[in-house]
């Protein structure tokens, strides 16, 4: 996705305001600690507020507590990290107005987000023209790494851009691969909400469908905050396909799901990262039951790597869910924070550092929490494990985990 910052107080995220970072400047605080230090701002874009949120949370609670490690443990001498969080609200044109804010705050010297791909469309020239680092969790959409033409001819768009997921190309082939030969799954119905990941992740997850010897009894297509699928029901019911995929977000899926059960088909609904959300549970209710989900890397509860992270996540009081990209999040702000160690040094900021911080997250190699990290020629993370979830028992439920070459 995208498929699926700072807490400086907790009233501030119960409200939905934005949280603001003061920028502030190396005399600030007179007489602290924090006055012999440089001030140096991670950007978070996420949606916040609104459609995806608690995903969005997820990721800027994930760069938080990564900048307070920092922060601790004294990683980068001579500077104090802080972190903006804007709220892109799952709009594209909102998550390139927030691109453009953060360019023109000079502290600011790397980006963590955002979360949906069709927003990242929006924002990655805007940071490429800046020389900014942009790193996203989430972002799925190949072409957003390896250009338009990716399946025929790859091409990197923006030497600024990295994401520590990896992407639909892997995720739908995997999905496909898992619907056919695992759950013996042969006639589809495929719907998507006609944004950049979801109508690609269905797609791909068509192509793949087919190509193992699946059939596609029907295709439609959803609005993002539609909330009434009758119509859209009696379609897959009269289609007789024993699986429903769904690329796009939990929003709209977790009332598909419940209104394609109450109305009689009792057919699971598939679907990517977006939908791998405790609040699609939550919403939907018992008739999540059985519906499953893909999702990138491995489950972070089951990583002992993770094991810090979660507890200092739930001690901590952040919102959202932690679950989904938390650990990416992490590990695309450490990765942030070591480059601006390399090129930082006593707290003295070169002119030049936006792109020299570049160049050094190109180069990135170290153990993440959620796993391996570093990137490929294209910006791509090296990590490509990937999981499919299952709503038992109200939880959801690891069922696989693996690579998928195509």
């Amino acid at each position: 996705m995208r498929h699926r910052s700072l807490l400086i107080m907790t009233s501030v995220l119960t409200t939905g305001a934005l949280t603001l970072t003061a920028c502030g400047s190396r005399d600030d605080n007179k007489g602290s600690d924090s006055s012999k230090k440089t001030t140096v701002i991670i950007g978070v874009d996420a949606p916040l507020t609104g459609q995806n949120s608690a995903t969005g949370l997820g990721i800027q609670g994930g760069v938080q507590i990564a900048v307070n490690d920092a922060n601790k443990n004294n990683t980068v001498p001579g500077v104090t990290f802080k972190v903006q969080a804007l709220d892109d609200k799952a709009i594209p044109a909102q998550g390139q107005s927030n691109a453009t804010q953060l360019v023109q705050n000079e502290k600011v010297l790397g980006i963590v987000g955002p979360l949906n791909s069709g927003v990242a469309t929006q924002m990655q020239q805007v940071f490429a023209t800046a020389n900014l680092v942009e790193i996203s969790p989430s972002n799925t959409a190949p072409e957003l790494t390896q250009g338009k033409n990716w399946q025929t001819s790859k091409s990197r768009p923006f030497k600024t851009y990295f994401r520590t997921a990896t992407t639909d190309a892997l995720q739908g082939g995997f999905a496909a691969d898992y619907a056919y030969n695992t759950l013996k799954k042969r006639k589809v119905f495929v719907v998507d909400d006609k944004q950049t990941y979801g109508a690609g992740l269905a797609k791909l997850f068509k192509a793949g469908f087919t190509k193992a010897g699946g059939k596609v009894t029907g295709q439609d297509h959803v609005n993002t905050g539609d909330t009434d699928f009758s119509a859209l029901v009696t379609k897959i019911k009269n289609s007789k396909a024993d699986l429903v995929y769904y690329g796009g977000q939990y929003d709209e899926s977790e009332k598909l799901t419940k209104q394609l059960k109450d109305g009689g088909a009792k057919v699971p609904l598939f679907g990517g990262d977006g939908m791998f959300s405790d609040t699609y549970i939550q919403t939907a209710g018992k008739t999540s039951e059985g519906d499953l989900a893909t999702s990138v890397g491995q489950p972070v509860d089951s990583l002992p790597s993770a094991a810090d992270f979660i507890k200092k996540y739930k001690a901590s009081g952040l919102k959202g869910d932690y679950g989904t990209y938390g650990g990416y999040s992490y590990d695309a702000a450490t990765a942030i924070i070591k480059a601006i160690g390399n090129v930082v040094k006593d707290g003295k900021v070169p002119s030049d550092a936006r792109s020299k911080i570049v160049g050094e997250v190109q180069k990135t190699k170290f153990d993440g929490i959620a796993g391996p990290v570093s990137f490929d020629e294209y910006g791509d993370t090296t990590n490509k494990q990937l999981t499919v979830y299952q709503v038992v028992d109200g939880k959801w439920k690891a069922v696989k985990s693996g690579t998928f070459s195509g």
